[in-house]
């Protein structure tokens, strides 16, 4: 827990309040969504049920955008939820969680079941979110293939303390021109912070204690960050 004005979302403090309800304001992707999908009433996605049943199901959603998220997952509207491979499941997953339009979007490592094209469609997806409706993507990611120029802001979460935040061309690593040793500088960048942090934890006793912290790098795709802090 943190203090009610150390962090505001959309004006609201989000570990004191109910009125930032998942599906609505606020909405969550996460990684280790396996059996349910919360914010569209916590729909069983392992059982012996077509995928179109499941998303033509949700009530309250605006055809055209259920129809473009379909096309651009690539999902197959008879696939049978308890036959389908992790990739397939978790497309019809993300298809869920996007169903109903957001403010703030947050995303932990969803992509790490997508093949390329579906990331890099979902990533562009995203940022017409950002641009059209002015929505914000908090997307917390060790995978940064296809990110250079999608993020608007960066930020490294060190054992729990903020380290680097800023706008994406205003943080000095990334402004120089050009890749290093054939790595773009976004995935040089992280892999400086995180490296300088592996070998930190391995000289250092407490860093590497049961209760540490672990890094974490975030991507944000936003024009609205005002609303946050």
């Amino acid at each position: 827990m943190v203090d009610r004005d150390a962090v505001r979302v959309l004006g609201q403090p989000p570990f004191h309040t109910t009125e930032l309800t998942c599906g609505g304001d606020l909405s969550y992707l996460g990684s280790q969504w396996r059996r349910t999908v919360a914010c569209v009433g916590s729909v069983e996605v392992a059982g012996d049920i077509p995928a179109g049943e499941m998303i033509y199901g949700v009530a309250g959603v605006d055809a055209a955008r259920r129809d473009e998220l379909v096309a651009l997952l690539g999902i197959d509207l008879a696939w049978s939820m308890n036959r389908v491979s992790d990739g397939q499941r978790r497309r019809v997953q993300i298809c869920l969680g996007l169903l109903k339009p957001f403010q703030l979007l947050l995303c932990d490592e969803v992509t790490v079941d997508l093949d390329v094209c579906a990331r890099v469609d979902l990533l562009a997806f995203f940022v017409r979110e950002s641009e059209t409706r002015g929505a914000t993507i908090v997307f917390a990611t060790h995978i940064f293939d296809g990110l250079v120029g999608w993020a608007s802001h960066v930020a490294y979460v060190e054992r729990g303390e903020l380290k680097v935040f800023g706008c994406a061309e205003e943080v000095p690593q990334l402004c120089a021109p050009g890749e290093v040793g054939g790595k773009s500088r976004l995935l040089a960048t992280m892999e400086g912070w995180l490296r300088a942090e592996r070998d930190e934890r391995v000289q250092n006793p407490d860093f590497k204690s049961p209760g540490a912290q672990l890094s974490t790098p975030f991507a944000f795709s936003s024009r609205q960050m005002s609303h946050y802090r």
